[in-house]
C-alpha cells in the first residue's frame, strides 16, 4: 500500500509538472524572435503578403497568443501535437520515428558511464593515493572538461579517418545485406563512437562520485566491524561498502537523465545520428514550433518517468527506505 500511495502522489505531481512544462515551453517558443511563415515562404522561393497571410491563417499563427495556447493545450490533451510546419507531417509520427534511436543512444551511453565509472571509482578507492587512483582522477578531469562536440570530432578524426575502424555517421549502412543479426551488429558498430562520446563526460562524474562515496563508506563503523570479524575483503567491498556507496550514483543517474538527453543533441548533430537531437536542431533552425514543442514535451516526460524509476530503484538498493516507506 505504501508503494501504491507513493506512486499515486508521484503521478499527481508529474501531471501538474507536465501541464506547467507545456505552458512554459509554448510561451518561451512563441516569444522567441522569428516568424515560421517567413521560413515556409523561403522554402517556397518567396511569397507575397497575401500568401504570407494565408500561411499564417492555415497554421493558426494569425490568432492571439492566448487563443493559440488554448488550442494547443486542447489538442495536446487529446494526444494531438499538431502538424509540422517544415516537414508537413504529424509531429507525433516524426517523434515516434526518432525517439527509438535517441533512447538507444542515451541508454547505452548511460549504462556505459555508470558501469565503467563505478568500476573505476571502486578500483581507485582501494588505494586512494596509489598510481591507479591518480590516473583515474586525471582521466576523470580530462573527460569532464572536454566539450562533447570536441570529443566527438577528435574521435572521428582518430578512429574514423586516421584509423578507419568505426563509421563516421548515420545509424546503419543502408547498402548492407543479410539477416537480422548482421543488421544488429551494424547498428552496434555505428553506435560505438556516439555512445562513447556522450558517455565519457558522465563516466568521469560517476568515477569521482563512486570513489568519494566508497572512501566515506569504508571509514564507517560497520565496515570496520565486518573486517574485524574476518569478512573477506572482496565481500567488504562488494556486499557491505558498494551497496551503500552506490546510492548517490543512483540519485545522480536519475537526475542527470535529462542532461544526457540534452547532450544527445550535440552528439547526434556531430555524428548525424537520426534521433530527436537531430530533429530538434533542424526544427529550431526552421522555426518549426509544433515539432520543437513536441520534442520538449517528450523529453520532459522521459525525465519525469526516470525520476519516478529512481525512487523505486532507491527502495530496491536500500532496504531502509523500503521498510520505512
Amino acid at each position: 500500500m505504501q508503494i501504491l500511495s507513493m506512486l499515486a502522489r508521484r503521478l499527481i505531481y508529474a501531471a501538474i509538472l507536465v501541464f506547467a512544462v507545456l505552458i512554459l515551453n509554448f510561451l518561451l517558443i512563441h516569444l522567441a524572435p522569428g516568424d515560421p511563415a517567413e521560413v515556409i515562404a523561403g522554402e517556397m522561393g518567396g511569397a507575397t503578403e497575401e500568401v504570407m497571410a494565408s500561411i499564417r491563417k492555415a497554421y493558426g499563427l494569425d490568432r492571439p497568443l492566448h487563443e493559440q495556447l488554448g488550442v494547443y493545450l486542447g489538442k495536446t490533451l487529446q494526444g494531438d501535437f499538431g502538424q509540422s510546419f517544415f516537414y508537413n507531417a504529424s509531429v507525433t509520427s516524426l517523434i515516434l520515428d526518432r525517439i527509438g534511436p535517441t533512447l538507444l543512444l542515451v541508454t547505452t551511453a548511460l549504462l556505459f558511464a555508470i558501469g565503467m565509472g563505478t568500476l573505476l571509482g571502486v578500483i581507485a578507492s582501494r588505494n586512494p593515493r596509489g598510481i591507479v587512483s591518480n590516473v583515474v582522477t586525471v582521466l576523470s578531469i580530462v573527460g569532464y572538461s572536454a566539450p562533447i562536440f570536441w570529443t566527438g570530432i577528435m574521435l572521428i578524426i582518430l578512429l574514423a579517418w586516421v584509423f578507419p575502424i568505426f563509421p563516421i555517421s548515420n545509424m546503419r549502412d543502408i547498402t548492407l545485406e543479410g539477416g537480422t543479426f548482421r543488421h544488429i551488429l551494424d547498428v552496434a558498430h555505428h553506435l560505438v563512437l556516439p555512445a562513447f562520446t556522450l558517455g565519457i563526460v558522465f563516466l568521469a562524474q560517476y568515477s569521482r562520485l563512486t570513489r568519494a562515496s566508497m572512501l566515506e563508506v569504508l571509514g564507517s563503523d560497520y565496515v570496520r566491524t565486518a573486517r574485524a570479524k574476518g569478512v573477506p575483503e572482496r565481500s567488504v567491498f562488494g556486499k557491505h561498502a558498494l551497496r551503500n556507496a552506490i546510492l548517490p550514483v543512483v540519485t545522480i543517474a536519475g537526475l542527470q537523465f535529462g542532461s544526457i538527453v540534452s547532450g544527445a543533441v550535440l552528439v547526434e548533430t556531430v555524428f548525424n545520428w537520426p534521433g530527436l537531437g537531430t530533429l530538434a536542431f533542424q526544427s529550431i533552425l526552421a522555426r518549426d514550433y509544433p515539432t520543437v514543442l513536441g520534442i520538449l514535451f517528450f523529453s520532459s516526460l522521459i525525465v519525469i518517468i526516470m525520476n519516478i524509476v529512481t525512487d523505486f530503484l532507491y527502495r530496491v538498493v536500500d532496504p531502509r527506505i523500503r521498510t520505512s516507506g
